[in-house]
Protein backbone atom coordinates (compact mmCIF):
# COMPACT_ATOMS: atom_id res chain seq x y z
CA UNK A 1 0.00 0.00 0.00
CA UNK A 2 1.23 3.74 -0.14
CA UNK A 3 1.43 6.32 2.26
CA UNK A 4 -1.91 7.23 2.35
CA UNK A 5 -3.10 3.93 2.46
CA UNK A 6 -1.28 3.48 6.47
CA UNK A 7 -2.65 6.29 7.64
CA UNK A 8 -6.59 5.39 6.52
CA UNK A 9 -5.47 2.19 8.03
CA UNK A 10 -4.05 3.52 10.95
CA UNK A 11 -5.92 5.91 12.02
CA UNK A 12 -9.58 3.98 11.59
CA UNK A 13 -7.81 1.50 13.08
CA UNK A 14 -7.24 3.17 16.07
CA UNK A 15 -10.14 5.33 16.44
CA UNK A 16 -11.96 1.82 16.13
CA UNK A 17 -9.81 0.00 19.25
CA UNK A 18 -10.82 2.83 21.03
CA UNK A 19 -14.39 2.02 20.43
CA UNK A 20 -13.14 -1.75 21.32
CA UNK A 21 -11.34 -0.98 24.13
CA UNK A 22 -13.95 1.83 26.00
CA UNK A 23 -17.47 1.22 24.59
CA UNK A 24 -18.72 3.83 27.17
CA UNK A 25 -18.68 6.71 24.09
CA UNK A 26 -17.68 8.89 26.78
CA UNK A 27 -15.04 11.06 27.72
CA UNK A 28 -12.65 8.24 28.35
CA UNK A 29 -13.57 6.55 25.23
CA UNK A 30 -12.05 10.01 23.77
CA UNK A 31 -9.37 9.68 25.76
CA UNK A 32 -8.30 6.42 24.81
CA UNK A 33 -9.16 7.09 20.89
CA UNK A 34 -6.39 9.69 21.23
CA UNK A 35 -3.80 6.65 23.22
CA UNK A 36 -3.93 4.97 20.84
CA UNK A 37 -4.98 6.80 17.70
CA UNK A 38 -1.43 8.35 17.86
CA UNK A 39 0.87 5.54 18.56
CA UNK A 40 -0.89 3.34 15.78
CA UNK A 41 -0.80 5.53 13.00
CA UNK A 42 3.23 6.37 13.88
CA UNK A 43 3.77 2.61 13.45
CA UNK A 44 1.83 2.07 10.84
CA UNK A 45 4.31 4.86 9.02
CA UNK A 46 7.11 3.55 10.33
CA UNK A 47 8.38 0.40 8.42
CA UNK A 48 8.69 2.82 5.28
CA UNK A 49 11.43 4.79 7.19
CA UNK A 50 13.42 1.48 4.94
CA UNK A 51 12.71 3.96 1.43
CA UNK A 52 15.37 6.39 3.20
CA UNK A 53 17.90 3.58 4.02
CA UNK A 54 18.03 0.21 2.76
CA UNK A 55 15.32 -1.56 0.90
CA UNK A 56 11.99 -0.79 0.96
CA UNK A 57 10.00 -3.53 1.95
CA UNK A 58 12.93 -6.03 3.44
CA UNK A 59 14.72 -3.37 5.93
CA UNK A 60 12.13 -2.44 8.45
CA UNK A 61 9.24 -4.87 6.75
CA UNK A 62 10.39 -8.31 8.66
CA UNK A 63 9.69 -9.85 12.10
CA UNK A 64 12.79 -8.96 13.81
CA UNK A 65 11.51 -5.37 13.65
CA UNK A 66 8.29 -5.98 14.83
CA UNK A 67 9.61 -7.65 17.03
CA UNK A 68 11.61 -5.20 18.37
CA UNK A 69 8.22 -3.07 18.78
CA UNK A 70 6.44 -6.25 20.22
CA UNK A 71 8.89 -6.24 23.06
CA UNK A 72 9.04 -2.72 24.13
CA UNK A 73 6.00 -1.87 25.93
CA UNK A 74 7.00 -5.65 27.52
CA UNK A 75 10.35 -4.14 28.98
CA UNK A 76 10.05 -0.89 28.92
CA UNK A 77 6.25 -0.04 29.74
CA UNK A 78 6.20 2.71 26.87
CA UNK A 79 5.70 2.36 23.25
CA UNK A 80 2.41 0.27 24.32
CA UNK A 81 0.59 0.43 21.01
CA UNK A 82 3.20 1.39 18.39
CA UNK A 83 3.61 -2.48 17.74
CA UNK A 84 0.22 -2.52 16.60
CA UNK A 85 0.37 0.09 13.87
CA UNK A 86 3.60 -1.75 12.72
CA UNK A 87 1.71 -5.01 12.84
CA UNK A 88 -0.69 -3.76 10.64
CA UNK A 89 1.46 -1.64 8.18
CA UNK A 90 2.70 -5.59 7.63
CA UNK A 91 -0.78 -6.90 6.69
CA UNK A 92 -1.57 -4.20 4.89
CA UNK A 93 1.48 -4.78 2.94
CA UNK A 94 1.21 -8.69 2.54
CA UNK A 95 -2.69 -8.62 2.13
CA UNK A 96 -3.32 -5.76 0.09
CA UNK A 97 -0.43 -5.17 -2.49
CA UNK A 98 0.80 -7.47 -5.64
CA UNK A 99 4.17 -7.66 -3.90
CA UNK A 100 4.78 -8.20 -0.55
CA UNK A 101 7.00 -8.01 1.76
CA UNK A 102 10.03 -9.77 3.15
CA UNK A 103 9.15 -11.31 6.49
CA UNK A 104 12.24 -13.36 7.04
CA UNK A 105 14.89 -10.69 5.51
CA UNK A 106 17.78 -10.85 4.91
CA UNK A 107 16.91 -15.06 4.77
CA UNK A 108 14.37 -15.22 2.29
CA UNK A 109 12.61 -12.81 -0.51
CA UNK A 110 9.02 -11.10 0.06
CA UNK A 111 5.98 -12.57 0.50
CA UNK A 112 2.91 -11.97 -0.45
CA UNK A 113 -0.97 -13.18 -1.19
CA UNK A 114 -3.12 -13.18 -4.34
CA UNK A 115 -5.13 -10.76 -3.02
CA UNK A 116 -3.32 -7.35 -3.77
CA UNK A 117 -3.75 -4.86 -5.85
CA UNK A 118 -1.13 -2.13 -7.16
CA UNK A 119 -0.26 0.64 -4.82
CA UNK A 120 -1.53 2.87 -7.65
CA UNK A 121 -5.02 1.08 -8.25
CA UNK A 122 -8.05 2.56 -7.72
CA UNK A 123 -9.13 0.17 -5.49
CA UNK A 124 -6.41 0.60 -3.36
CA UNK A 125 -7.98 2.78 -0.48
CA UNK A 126 -11.36 -0.33 -0.97
CA UNK A 127 -8.89 -2.50 -0.02
CA UNK A 128 -7.42 -0.95 2.60
CA UNK A 129 -10.76 0.05 4.38
CA UNK A 130 -11.81 -4.07 3.72
CA UNK A 131 -8.50 -5.06 5.30
CA UNK A 132 -8.83 -2.18 8.45
CA UNK A 133 -12.51 -4.20 8.68
CA UNK A 134 -10.90 -7.39 9.27
CA UNK A 135 -8.51 -6.20 11.61
CA UNK A 136 -11.00 -4.39 13.83
CA UNK A 137 -12.97 -7.67 13.56
CA UNK A 138 -10.18 -9.87 14.89
CA UNK A 139 -9.18 -7.21 17.61
CA UNK A 140 -12.78 -7.16 19.28
CA UNK A 141 -12.60 -10.80 19.22
CA UNK A 142 -9.46 -11.18 21.35
CA UNK A 143 -10.30 -8.11 23.50
CA UNK A 144 -13.50 -10.21 24.38
CA UNK A 145 -12.07 -13.67 24.37
CA UNK A 146 -8.47 -12.97 25.23
CA UNK A 147 -7.70 -9.79 27.44
CA UNK A 148 -4.55 -11.53 29.53
CA UNK A 149 -3.06 -12.28 26.55
CA UNK A 150 -3.31 -8.43 25.39
CA UNK A 151 -2.62 -7.37 28.90
CA UNK A 152 1.19 -9.20 28.47
CA UNK A 153 1.73 -7.59 25.58
CA UNK A 154 0.23 -3.83 26.49
CA UNK A 155 -2.51 -3.47 24.58
CA UNK A 156 -4.98 -2.98 26.59
CA UNK A 157 -6.16 0.34 28.45
CA UNK A 158 -4.85 1.12 31.89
Amino acid sequence: MNKEGHVINGLLLGIGLGFVLRPGGDVETLRTVVAVTVPVVLGALFPDVDTVFGTHRKTLHNLLTLGVFVAFPIAFGNLRYVWIGVLTHYVLDVVGSKRGIALFYPLSGEYGLPTGVATSSRFANAVTLAVTAVELAVAAVLVEHAPDLLAVIGATPG
